[in-house]
């Protein structure tokens, strides 16, 4: 298989491990990726709409917090406890 390269480099031993491997899925939900990536390029263009877009999406967001999010995944995706202890400095 022939790669075009980029800046004069090719990735000929990427391309067919995502093509014939793909260990981590990169491509398993590449064409549903590109399709949406396509839909936000066009809303792009419409600045009033994007931007409403936007604000919706911030006043939905919800509360955020990095501690809080790497708590929740630790206990429910990895089933992990907080270890208790002192920080020293």
């Amino acid at each position: 298989m022939s790669v075009s390269g980029f800046n004069g480099m090719k990735f000929e031993k990427i391309t067919q491990n995502l093509l014939s491997t793909d260990r981590y899925m990169v491509l398993a939900d590449y064409s549903d990726y590109a399709a949406v990536q396509e839909k936000a390029s066009q809303v792009y263009k419409d600045q009033t709409a994007w931007n409403r877009m936007s604000l919706v999406n911030i006043a939905q967001a919800g509360r955020f917090a990095a501690d809080r999010a790497i708590r929740e995944y630790a206990r429910d995706i990895w089933g992990a406890t907080p270890v208790k202890g002192e920080i020293t400095r």
